[in-house]
């Protein structure tokens, strides 16, 4: 009898065993299901040291001032990096186009019609506080985003019909159909709140009640308007996970505001902060002299940047009726001297942007091919006739800021839109002048700006140029209450659902939208569907295409300029991978080398303490 009883239980066991090996779902996610780089049994990503040592403060630099640790509603100024506070259900790779490993979840299921995809928890994770995160957690995070949080999450999640708690640690999202490839993806990028925690709070408040995550930092010391420190959590439940080993190195991070990115350039120097990102060509070429960096205690390193540029620019509000006629938008833009600026004010380290997709096979080059007027010809009399011609490339100066053919072509679009000089102004049949604001919160943007404003002015235009707080500027983008903004539209190697949210006529009005512009375009609505639901890489690149060919026509901006490499500035107390990931800078896989001394206790040569 005994040995019945072990002979059956060893059944079971193997049983066990066998369910256990054959459970459902992959350890990863890929947009077409192709195989992703990294196997199941993966250690770790290449673009990490698994060994760094932990220790030490990265001190950075934020802009402005902040006023709320919630930055999942449209209220009040978030403070930066509050994501480290959260975990995801996944991880996107850094060195693939677009491909996500599993966080929290352990296991993800994706059928072949992609009308569902479903998440299997991890047992081990944790709240900050020792609570699991549940189910119940990630149902509750996506229906509060959805029902309370900015307006950006409901055009984000726009295809999700539900989602449902199969059990503890087992969660379903079911789509209104399975033509978007991406939305996997995207589900995966939820950051997981604690439904415990928010059962006693009013979600829609901003405020500086440091909140409860289950990420690899914690809010610490908070100097409210001025800095927020966050501290790694010594017990963090994801630290040896494949996904987050050699991540996280330091010990603290400190983001410390300022009103102006000249004094915040000061203070690195001056070894108050280690890091700085510097997207300013003139501050790159001479900014940073000083004894610290003749001596080589600050670093100047540039970083192959191999993600698509997306598109920076001065886009134009077509919710004012001056704006509203392309011939007038496209007069303006031909009046942005960008190679004389680029010679006389960027020290030549820039490319003229382009494309809305460029440095990547998305952006459309030339006349249209096949495959792309298969697209656009069912939507020819909608479109303009500029869109099946070569794809529209801004025209060039000589860069000796004489640009009377180009202020010539302007006039003559601007005469054809009803406008003309008179006493100096340019105005309509109504005698209206053509004057509008332009909206900013760089004091060391206003360099730029000036050409810009000198050479609309010898047509007559008037554009002010008015510079605000930062808390002023995101609730007049919120309300759509400016004229023109610079502004950038990011862009991935794989682009989706995000762009519904840049473009699409169901995003015009919603308060924190990005479609900052207004488009309202059937046509462009239509291609931002088919590419949504694009099947294969080649139909996305096909989709992308026309879609900035499209954009393009349109001159809904003036296109500014990028550049192809990171321009990072460090202390030399940091040591990062000597293989950095393909699509980022990878800051937090640097580590704080072991001795090395703070900026701050070192003096400058000759100097006596």
């Amino acid at each position: 009898m005994f040995d019945t009883v072990k002979t059956c239980l060893g059944c079971l066991l193997l049983a066990a065993s066998a369910f256990a090996a054959a459970a459902p779902g992959s350890h990863a996610l890929t947009l077409y299901g192709e195989p992703p780089k990294y196997a199941q049994d993966f250690a770790h990503f290449d673009y990490v040291n698994p060994t760094a040592p932990k220790g030490g403060t990265l001190r950075l630099s934020g802009f402005g001032s902040f006023d709320s640790f919630n930055g999942f509603i449209s209220r009040g100024t978030a403070a930066d990096e509050l994501g480290l506070i959260y975990d995801t259900l996944t991880v996107q790779s850094l060195d693939e186009p677009f491909s996500e490993y599993g966080l929290l979840a352990e296991r993800i299921e994706r059928p072949e019609d992609n009308t569902w995809v479903r998440f299997h928890l991890r047992p081990e994770a944790r709240f900050h506080d020792g609570e699991p995160v549940t189910a119940a957690d990630v149902v509750f995070t996506f229906n509060i985003l959805v029902d309370q949080g900015a307006p950006f999450y409901k055009a984000y999640y726009a295809d999700v019909k539900e989602v449902v708690a199969d059990s503890e640690r087992s969660v379903t999202f079911h789509f209104h159909h399975g033509r978007n490839r991406e939305l996997p993806l995207v589900l995966g990028q939820l950051p997981v709140l604690p439904e415990h925690y928010w059962a006693e709070r009013d979600f829609t408040r901003n405020g500086l009640e440091p909140p409860l995550g289950s990420g690899p930092y914690r809010i610490g010391q908070v100097r409210p308007g001025r800095s927020v420190a966050f501290d790694r959590v010594s017990d963090y439940w994801a630290a040896d996970l494949p996904v987050r080993r050699g991540f996280y190195n330091f010990d603290r991070v400190v983001v410390d505001y300022y009103r102006d990115t000249g004094v915040a350039l000061e203070a690195f120097k001056a070894g108050q902060l280690d890091f700085n990102l510097e997207v300013s060509a003139k501050n790159w070429a001479t900014g940073y002299d000083s004894p610290a960096l003749n001596e080589g205690r600050i670093i100047k390193e540039e970083i192959a940047n191999h993600n698509t540029q997306g598109m920076q620019g001065f886009i134009f509000n077509l919710r004012k009726p001056y704006f509203q006629d392309i011939r007038v938008r496209q007069a303006i833009a031909l009046l942005f001297d960008f190679e004389w600026a680029n010679q006389r004010l960027f020290h030549g380290a820039y490319t003229r942007s382009v494309s809305y997709f460029g440095n990547s096979e998305l952006a459309a080059e030339g006349l249209p091919g096949d495959a792309e007027l298969a697209l656009l010809e069912p939507l020819r009399e909608q479109l303009s006739k500029s869109v099946f011609d070569s794809a529209y490339i801004p025209p060039q100066s000589d860069g000796s800021g004489n640009i009377r053919e180009l202020r010539r072509q302007a006039y003559e679009l601007l005469q054809a839109a009803g406008w003309r000089i008179e006493n100096d102004q340019l105005i309509n049949a109504e005698g209206v002048p053509l004057s509008f604001e332009f909206l900013l919160i760089q004091a060391d943007f206003e360099r730029v700006l000036l050409p810009f404003k000198r050479n609309l002015a010898s047509l007559g235009i008037d554009m002010q140029l008015r510079r605000i707080d930062v808390s002023q500027y995101i609730n007049r983008l919120r309300s759509r209450d400016f004229d023109m903004v610079v502004t950038s539209f990011p862009q991935s190697n794989s682009p989706g659902n995000e762009q519904r949210e840049y473009w699409h006529s169901s995003s015009a009005d919603n308060p924190g939208s990005r479609n900052l512009i207004g488009l309202r375009d059937p046509a462009i609505d239509h291609l931002v569907e088919g590419l949504i639901v694009a099947d294969s890489r080649a139909e996305l690149i096909t989709h992308t295409r026309a879609l900035d060919r499209v954009l393009r026509a349109g001159h809904f901006m003036v296109p500014n300029y990028h550049t192809p490499v990171y321009r990072v500035a460090y202390w030399d107390k940091f040591a990062h991978p000597a293989q950095p990931p393909k699509y980022d800078v990878g800051l937090y896989t640097w580590w704080v080398k072991p001795n090395a001394p703070d900026p701050l206790t070192v003096l400058p040569t000759g100097q006596e303490p």
